[in-house]
Formats: structure tokens, sequence, C-alpha cells
């Protein structure tokens, strides 16, 4: 007999994901004040998105590491990037 999950299964229920695509978008602010940057990211091919506001050297950065990172996971509640993720014994 398999054993059923005490709740079932859901979207909102998994935490971490994995990045798919980003997409980094800045809006302009009022004349002579400065703009917003937005990092849009795209979760498990599309089953989750998120939009995170960042400053202009948060978006630098981040450019940086996600350019570079072979696998990136997002955990959703903490609203945490997590880059260079290996497997045990691997690094």
């Amino acid at each position: 007999m398999t054993p059923h999950p005490k709740q079932p299964l859901t979207d909102d229920s998994i935490r971490v994901r994995q990045l798919s695509h980003y997409q980094f978008s800045w809006i302009a602010g009022d004349p002579g004040q400065p703009g917003t940057w937005t990092l849009q990211l795209v979760l498990d091919e599309g089953a989750w998105e998120e939009v995170l506001t960042i400053d202009a050297d948060d978006a630098d950065n981040l450019q940086d590491l996600l350019s570079t990172a072979g696998t990136v996971f997002y955990d959703i509640g903490r609203q945490t990037l997590m880059f260079g993720t290996v497997a045990p014994g691997k690094g």
C-alpha cells in the first residue's frame, strides 16, 4: 500500500525552485531622481515568477553572478538566490 501525503503538493508548497531565465529592467524615476531596477526571475520553466526591486549596485553584482553561474536556485520564502550549487563531494 502506498502511503498518502498528509497534504497535497501544490505550486505554493514548493519553496526552492531552479532559475530558468531572468530579465533586468530599469524604470525611469522623476526628473533628477534615480530610476528603479527590477529583476524578474522565471523559475522552474515558468511554474513560478518573482520580481525583485534592487539597487544599481545589486543589479551589477547579480548580472555578474547570473552570467557565470551554472545552476542557480531561489528560495521563495527567504527571497534568496543561491549560486554555484554543488553536489557533496564534487566541490
